[in-house]
């Protein structure tokens, strides 16, 4: 196996496992994730995914919370979780002398927990806390109701943290039938990166995972690709918070860097096109950027930016103007490559850390099914051409397919406001 290969095995009965050695790593990580998110709840028990994520580090058949908490930090490590629209995460990073606690303390709240009511009830008060501190961070909030817009009605738009009303009425009942159907194979996946040992990680999962068998597989239906949309939704401040973009490729196509490039070419950085356009030569906003959505079956590229509300209609005018300045007119001379080595730069950076290491080579196999490794995601950037760009663009950047999110107040400008008069 080189440096940079990935291992990637099954166990015995089948659960994925795949381990990114990395030499001369001082910490070393583990996270086994499940198949199942927001997107695979039914109305009934929306928010039940990101809750139960929560339960499982209350108590286990071994450990109480405050216990967890001094064995991992007396490892040096963390131990954590994430919700995502298609998959459940838990992992644990230590220094490499205890990596052991790291594993240990993983399998246990995943495979063991105890999920009783009156845990489930004090994470419940914590969880509608976190929904509420959501909602009340616009610049994170826009990119839910984005979602709500462009996927209208989908799976896809269904927020990560729940609503409120379905969250409060959930119960223990509720979330060890969801752990009995959703955690076990074949929805398993596990992963460890940093100084790890491909072949203890797979003794590892056979273990601690195999037993858990007899679940039930999620089913997903792919959205219909999207058609022009525009959302106006109230907000008390004058202060103006806007998404706007287009569906875009899912995370196994193979047109998925020259999306990233074209997303980057756009805005990401401040050299990027609507940087420069909307804030620097125009003084609209404070920020503005670019950032790409990925599912396994569907994906959407999407602007953001925040104005007073004088500003921005105009904002959004100049931001859909770049667009289609882009797709019309081609690249800059030198443009291409200057965002090659600004994702690549910001890929390598990230490399660095154990955590986004891990994270990656996570998310990369349960959105496509397989890992890539690092020195395969840099060759895919430098594989990308001009014409690749602009044939993206040129497929992407469409009127009849813009979908546009503004979360602010209801002026007379905005409830007139018709996105048909975009020059895209």
């Amino acid at each position: 196996m080189k440096d940079d290969d990935i291992f990637f095995e099954r166990t015995s009965a089948g659960i994925p496992v795949a381990v990114e050695t990395i030499p001369g790593c001082e910490s070393s990580g583990y996270m086994v994730a499940v198949g199942t998110g927001s997107r695979d709840e039914d109305g009934s028990i929306m928010g039940i995914s990101h809750l139960l994520e929560h339960v499982v580090f209350r108590e286990t058949a071994t450990r109480d919370s405050y216990r967890m908490a001094k064995e991992i930090e007396g490892a040096g490590g963390e131990l954590n979780a994430f919700t995502a629209k298609e998959v459940t995460a838990f992992y644990g990073v230590t220094i490499k002398e205890t990596k052991a606690v790291a594993r240990d303390m993983v399998s246990d709240i995943v495979a063991n927990p105890l999920i009783n009511a009156k845990d489930v009830e004090l994470e419940k008060k914590i969880v509608l806390q976190e929904i509420s501190m959501v909602r009340n961070n616009p610049e994170s909030y826009i990119h839910d109701l984005f979602g709500r817009t462009i996927w209208n009605g989908h799976e896809l738009s269904q927020d990560e943290a729940g609503e409120v009303e379905i969250v409060e009425g959930l119960d223990d009942g509720d979330l060890r039938a969801y752990y009995e159907e959703r955690y076990k194979a074949p929805n398993l996946a596990v992963f460890a990166a940093g100084n790890v040992d491909p072949e203890v990680t797979l003794a590892w999962a056979e273990e601690k995972f195999d037993p858990l068998s007899g679940g039930k597989a999620v089913s997903r239906k792919a959205p219909a690709r999207p058609a022009a949309k525009y959302d106006l939704i109230e907000r008390g401040d004058e202060h103006c918070y806007v998404a706007m973009g287009f569906p875009a490729y899912h995370a196994g196509h193979p047109d998925r860097a020259a999306v990233m490039l074209l997303s980057a070419i756009l805005g990401s950085g401040t050299s990027s096109r609507l940087f420069q356009g909307v804030r620097e030569e125009k003084a609209l906003v404070y920020a503005v950027y670019n950032s790409i959505d990925q599912n396994c079956d569907a994906a959407s590229m999407a602007t953001f930016l925040s104005s007073t509300k004088e500003n921005v209609v105009e904002a959004v005018e100049t931001a859909a103007s770049i667009y289609g300045e882009l797709r019309d007119g081609g690249l800059e001379e030198g443009e291409l490559q200057r965002s090659k080595n600004l994702i690549k730069g910001a890929t390598v950076r990230s490399m660095e850390s154990t955590e986004r290491r891990l994270y990656s080579l996570t998310r990369n196999t349960m959105l496509t099914g397989r890992p890539d490794s690092f020195r395969d995601r840099l060759a895919a950037i430098d594989s990308v051409t001009e014409d690749d760009v602009m044939r993206v663009a040129a497929d992407l950047i469409s009127p009849d397919r813009l979908n546009l999110t503004v979360f602010g107040e209801r002026t007379r400008e905005l409830e007139d406001f018709t996105p048909d008069r975009l020059l895209l």
